[in-house]
């Protein structure tokens, strides 16, 4: 296992915590695939009842690790899909709790948790189409039906950022917290669910997601097919070395 990923279990709560503070807890693919590892071990072992995902140090995550795209990628799933999978594919509660900044991949995978707490000054944003991308994590089709079709094209087609009072009113998180309060009150959510009757809690979400998995599943591979094309775009290639371009000349201030 990675040391970018922290694992923490108490009395069937599995918390797992993204651990690259310097990148503001950027995703790299070891960290995806960890992440991923904990999430199905846990999910077949019937020691967790319920999963935690937080960021380290003030941040969530800020996303995919833009050094990832543009390295050579194998065929088939990317560390990222294999991660949504296992979230979608989870039959434990699964709450996430948000401080800072949740960028791209790091706002698209919260579709797929049952709780979202987010501290009142986090930010969201899902800058695809201003990187020269498109949608992934199911956003195509899952945001419209999370938080309507006008707020999606707002988020997925603008870029454009959010705070958590306008993710709660769209229906797309649990509640806003305090700063520094996210954490501590998702796993108050997750003590709960890990004290009621296992098999029926695991039952019913798997009830509520029956239909909704093997649409999730094509929409994986539908957006990737279109996400590995455009990474290699002329448009996709000059953002990322915009974006690096900033980075260099703001560290030189």
């Amino acid at each position: 296992m990675s040391n970018t990923v922290l694992s923490e279990s108490s009395q069937g709560v599995l918390t797992l915590t993204i651990n690259r503070p310097e990148s503001r807890n950027a995703l790299d693919a070891q960290t995806y695939l960890t992440l991923a590892t904990h999430i199905r071990e846990a999910s077949s072992d019937g020691q967790a009842r319920a999963i935690v995902l937080t960021g380290a140090q003030g941040h969530f995550t800020a996303g995919n690790d833009l050094k990832d795209f543009q390295r050579p990628r194998p065929a088939g799933d990317s560390p990222g899909i294999t991660l949504l999978r296992a979230l979608v594919d989870s039959d434990l509660p699964i709450i996430a709790a948000i401080e800072g900044n949740a960028i791209g991949i790091g706002v698209t995978l919260l579709q797929h948790c049952d709780f979202v707490y987010a501290a009142e000054n986090a930010l969201f944003k899902i800058p695809f189409v201003p990187l020269g991308l498109c949608p992934e994590g199911a956003s195509s089709v899952l945001l419209a039906q999370l938080v309507g079709a006008r707020k999606a094209n707002d988020w997925l087609l603008r870029g454009r950022a959010f705070r958590p009072q306008e993710a709660l009113e769209a229906g797309f998180i649990t509640d806003v917290t305090q700063p520094g309060q996210a954490l501590p009150q998702a796993l108050q959510t997750a003590g709960e669910l890990a004290a009621l009757p296992p098999q029926a809690l695991q039952l019913s979400k798997r009830m509520m997601k029956h239909t909704q998995r093997p649409m999730l599943h094509a929409a994986f591979d539908y957006e990737w097919g279109h996400f590995t094309e455009r990474l290699q775009s002329a448009e996709a290639q000059q953002a990322f070395a915009n974006f690096f371009k900033a980075r260099e000349a703001n560290k030189s201030r």
